[in-house]
């Protein structure tokens, strides 16, 4: 028999298991506007997706020439999580993906996000992943460095008793892309012809082994990879 490629499987959070970008940007976009920055709802996607907020504090008081204090990131994540509560969505084919790899590495899987905590868990349980990750959830809030840094999946990877070499890392962004290729591990960059992920080109940039459009593909391609 052909020895298994991988070990385990780490996923990315927004934009690879949970359709929650457009929500939290259209949050971020309409406080800074607040704030005295205006942009378009492209652009705030194209500055901000995959990165954390508070990792942006000078980009964002160079823009509207005030302090980001404690409290207004309070009331971000605050108008940020009521907006995913009423609105985020699983991507399509993720649940179904999860499913199949979590029965395969025989729960090997883990949830490796640059956001928050809180976010990470009040999405996965609203879109039906809770399940397949609780237990096995790792935020870069809780680690020295954020991606693009390797910190969460060097975390993730060590819990979960894997090299990194031995991982398969799923992300949409350069930014997480980067942090897997950092960490050792190989990476499946996800791009679906829809705003919120970065485009094929852009990963494979930032050194992803190779690029998909549709979850459903998921699971063949970590199986043909041996």
């Amino acid at each position: 028999m052909t020895p298994r490629r991988f070990d385990a499987v780490l996923f990315d959070c927004d934009g690879v298991l949970v359709d929650s970008e457009p929500i939290t940007n259209g949050v971020l976009r309409d406080m800074l506007e607040e704030l005295g920055w205006n942009l378009s709802a492209q652009e705030c996607m194209r500055i901000f997706v995959g990165k954390a907020v508070k990792d942006e504090r000078a980009l964002i008081e160079a823009h509207t020439g005030q302090p980001l204090t404690e409290d207004w990131m309070v009331r971000f994540r605050e108008r940020r999580n009521l907006g995913l509560m009423h609105g985020v969505q699983p991507i399509s084919g993720a649940l179904h993906a999860v499913v199949q790899l979590h029965e395969r590495f025989q729960g090997r899987i883990a949830c490796a996000s640059g956001a928050d905590r809180f976010k990470v868990e009040l999405q996965l349980e609203k879109c039906g992943l809770m399940p397949y990750f609780k237990g096995r959830i790792f935020s870069g809030h809780e680690t020295p460095r954020s991606k693009p840094a390797p910190d969460v999946y060097l975390a993730a990877a060590q819990a979960l008793g894997v090299q990194p070499a031995r991982c398969v890392v799923v992300e949409d962004t350069a930014t997480g892309v980067m942090a897997g290729v950092s960490a050792g591990a190989v990476v499946l960059g996800y791009s679906p012809n829809e705003a919120g992920h970065d485009a094929p080109q852009v990963l494979r940039s930032a050194g992803a082994g190779y690029v998909f459009t549709d979850m459903a593909q998921l699971a063949d391609l970590i199986a043909a990879a041996r």
